[in-house]
C-alpha cells in the first residue's frame, strides 16, 4: 500500500501478534521486576517506548518510563511525562454528560435536537445521548472519511464549524440498532457539553474532573501551548523512528484530544471506585455493558467491558478498559475492579502491542504464564541491507526466517521495503519486497507493495503482473485498479461484484472463535454482510463469490465453510499472509 499509515490503526488482527516464547514467574523475582524486564525487553525490541503503571489491590507496584519522550534532545519518558490519549479521552467525555445528567440538565433519552435545535431533525430527531455515548448513533465516522487526512486533519475548527462535516450525512443505520465506531458521536458529545454547561470543554473538564482530583498533570493539548513534560510523538519508518505527522487538536476534541500521565490516571482509576465525581447510580449507569462490541466485549459509556485473558493462558478476568490511538501515540487502560488492579501503558512511537502487553502483565500478576517479545527480523535485515548490502541482508533472512529469536512479521517487512524505496534505493526495495511475496503469498497487500516498486523502477510488466494480482485476492483495492488504468489496462472487469443470495448470507451470520480472546462476529444490514473483530471496529465485507468476502478498508479476506450437510461450520481469515480458522460457536 502507498500509506505507511494507512493499515496498522484499522486492521482485524492489530491484537493478534502471537509469539511462542513462554516465560514462567522468575524465582526469587517480585512482580515489579518482572514487568520491569518484561517492558525493557519490548522496549529493546523497539516495540514500547513511553510510560507504564501497574497497582494491585488499589496500591502501585511499578510506574516507570521507557525509552525517549524526545528523541531529538534525549530526554528519557519518566511517570509525569504527558503523554496524548487518543481515544481515553472518550471516558472523560462521557463523565461530563453523566454529571450533567445528574444535575438534570440532560436527559439521555431524549433527542439531541432538544438540547442542539440547529442540529438536522430529520436525524438529530431519531439520536439520543444514549446512542452517542454507545456509538449506536448510525453517523459516519468522521476519521474515515476519503480524504480525512489530507483535507481535514490539520486546519483549526470551532465544534460548531467541525460538527457540519458529518451532520447532514445520512445515518449508516437506525439508532440503536447497532454498533459502529463513531469519533463523529463523541465529537458531538463535546459540542453538546457546551452547549449546556456555556463552558468550554476544557473548562468543564478542568472544573469538574482534574481539579476536583488532583490532576494537575491533565488536560486538553493545544499544540501552541508550552507544556513542560510533553511528550513527542513518532511513528515507525523501517527500523528508525520519524515525526509524526502534524493533527490540529480540534479535530479530534472530546473524542481523542487529552494528555495525561500514568500518575494521573491511577488518581482517575481510584477515584472511579467512589462517588465523588457521581452519585452510584449514575456510576453504575457509567460502567453498564450496553450493546455487544469488538467481539466478546460490550461497549459502556467510554468504556469496553468483558473478559481478558491472562498472559497465554485461556484463564481470564474480568476488565473495564479502552486503548487510544492518535499520530504518534497509542494507549491502554484496563481495570480489574475484582482485584483493584490497574495497568496503564501510554507509548509515544504508535503502533505498540499495548493489548498484547497488558495480557503479559495480568499474567504476571496472576502468576500465569506469558508471552515474552521476539526481535524483529525485519529491522535486522534492514541494518544489515544498510550496513553490507543488499546481496548480505538477503543471505541473512534466508538463514534466519525460521529462526525461533527472530519475529517474522510482514507488515515490518513491508515497512522495510518502503524505507529503502523512500530512500531510492528501489532495486533493494525491490528484493525485500519479493521476499515478503515468497514468504506470503497468500496477502494481497504483499504485490500491491511489489508492484509499486516495480512501477517505480520502469518494469511495467511486472507491476502490471502484481497489480493484477492483488486486485483477484483484493477487490476492493481501489489504488491498484487505478494504477492499472495508468498502466493501460481494462479494468472493467475488476469493480463487479458477486451476487450472494440473501438466503445464503443468513446462513453465514454468527460468532466464530479464532483464538480463546479472538473472535469475528458477522452481522448483516439489510443485504450488505459486516464483519466485526474483537477489539476492532465493524466493517462492511463484499462478496468474490458466494462464500469468499474481502475487506475495501484493509487487505483480508473472509471465507465460509460448510460441513457434508450445508451449514456452516467455520470460516478462515486470510490477512498478512497468514491463514487463521475460526469454528462457529454462537
Amino acid at each position: 500500500m502507498k500509506s505507511l499509515h494507512r493499515s496498522i490503526s484499522s486492521t482485524l488482527l492489530t491484537c493478534l501478534s502471537v509469539v511462542l516464547f513462554i516465560s514462567t514467574s522468575a524465582i526469587g523475582q517480585s512482580k515489579s521486576e518482572e514487568i520491569d524486564a518484561l517492558l525493557n525487553q519490548y522496549l529493546s525490541y523497539g516495540k514500547f517506548n513511553g510510560s507504564a503503571l501497574v497497582a494491585k489491590d488499589g496500591d502501585v507496584i511499578l510506574k516507570k518510563g521507557y525509552g525517549m519522550a524526545n528523541m531529538e534532545w534525549d530526554i528519557p519518558n519518566s511517570p509525569n511525562t504527558k503523554h496524548r490519549l487518543g481515544s481515553i479521552t472518550k471516558q472523560f467525555t462521557a463523565m461530563l454528560i453523566l454529571q450533567l445528567a445528574a444535575d438534570g440538565k440532560l436527559d439521555l433519552q431524549a433527542p439531541i435536537t432538544t438540547y442542539l435545535p440547529e442540529y438536522p431533525i430529520t436525524t438529530g430527531d431519531q439520536i439520543t445521548t444514549h446512542h452517542l455515548l454507545t456509538h449506536t448513533a448510525g453517523i459516519p465516522n468522521y476519521t474515515s472519511f476519503p480524504k480525512f487526512i489530507e483535507e481535514d486533519s490539520r486546519d483549526p475548527y470551532s465544534p460548531e464549524e467541525f460538527t457540519k462535516k458529518f451532520q447532514d450525512m445520512e445515518l449508516e443505520f437506525t439508532p440503536g440498532e447497532r454498533f459502529n465506531y463513531s469519533n463523529s458521536g463523541y465529537f458531538l458529545l463535546g459540542f453538546l457539553v457546551e452547549k449546556l454547561s456555556s463552558k468550554t470543554y476544557e473548562e468543564m473538564l478542568t472544573e469538574y474532573i482534574f481539579s476536583p482530583l488532583g490532576m494537575k498533570d491533565s488536560g486538553f493539548d493545544h499544540h501552541s501551548n508550552i507544556l513542560k513534560n510533553r511528550a513527542t510523538g513518532y511513528e515507525k519508518n523501517g527500523s528508525e523512528f520519524i515525526n509524526a505527522p502534524y493533527l490540529d487538536m480540534s479535530i479530534p476534541y472530546a473524542a481523542g484530544s487529552l494528555y495525561s500521565t500514568v500518575e494521573d490516571l491511577y488518581l482517575w482509576d481510584q477515584a472511579l471506585y467512589t462517588n465523588k465525581l457521581l452519585p452510584q447510580k449514575y456510576m453504575d449507569m457509567y460502567f453498564k455493558p450496553y450493546i455487544p462490541a469488538f467481539g466478546s466485549f460490550h461497549y459502556a459509556y467510554g468504556w469496553m467491558t468483558g473478559n481478558e485473558a491472562l498472559g497465554n493462558t485461556t484463564d481470564s478476568i474480568a476488565v473495564i478498559s479502552h486503548g487510544g490511538g492518535i499520530n504518534g501515540f497509542n494507549t491502554q487502560i484496563s481495570r480489574s475492579p475484582s482485584d483493584r488492579s490497574l495497568i496503564v501503558l501510554l507509548n509515544n512511537t504508535g503502533g505498540a502491542p499495548l493489548g498484547q502487553i497488558t495480557q503479559a502483565i495480568l499474567g504476571i500478576i496472576n502468576n500465569k504464564s506469558y508471552d515474552l517479545p521476539k526481535a524483529s527480523l525485519a529491522s535486522k535485515v534492514l541494518e544489515v541491507i544498510e550496513t553490507a548490502g543488499i546481496d548480505a541482508g538477503v543471505a541473512f533472512y534466508e538463514k534466519n526466517k525460521d529462526n525461533q529469536d527472530f519475529d517474522v512479521n510482514e507488515n515490518e517487512m513491508n515497512q522495510a521495503g518502503y524505507k529503502l524505496l523512500r530512500s531510492n534505493k528501489t532495486k533493494e526495495a525491490i528484493q525485500v519486497f519479493k521476499l515478503n511475496v515468497d514468504a506470503y503469498p497468500n496477502s494481497a497487500n504483499v504485490y500491491d507493495s511489489y508492484a509499486e516498486a516495480l512501477m517505480k523502477s520502469g518494469d511495467n510488466k511486472g507491476a502490471i503482473e502484481n497489480y493484477t494480482k492483488t486486485v483477484e485476492m483484493n477487490p476492493g483495492n481501489i489504488n491498484a485498479i487505478d494504477m492499472l488504468k495508468q498502466l493501460g489496462v481494462d479494468t472493467s472487469n475488476f469493480t463487479k461484484e458477486f451476487e450472494v443470495p440473501e438466503a445464503l448470507l443468513e446462513s453465514y451470520l454468527g460468532v466464530y472463535e479464532l483464538m480463546p480472546t479472538f473472535k469475528i462476529t458477522i452481522t448483516k444490514d439489510g443485504k450488505q454482510l459486516k464483519a466485526q473483530a474483537t477489539g476492532q471496529p465493524s466493517f462492511n465485507i463484499f462478496a468474490k463469490s458466494k462464500d469468499t468476502f474481502y475487506l475495501k478498508e484493509v487487505a483480508a479476506q473472509i471465507q465460509f465453510i460448510k460441513d457434508e450437510n450445508g451449514n456452516t461450520e467455520s470460516l478462515t481469515l486470510f490477512q498478512n499472509g497468514q491463514e487463521m480458522n475460526g469454528m462457529k460457536v454462537e
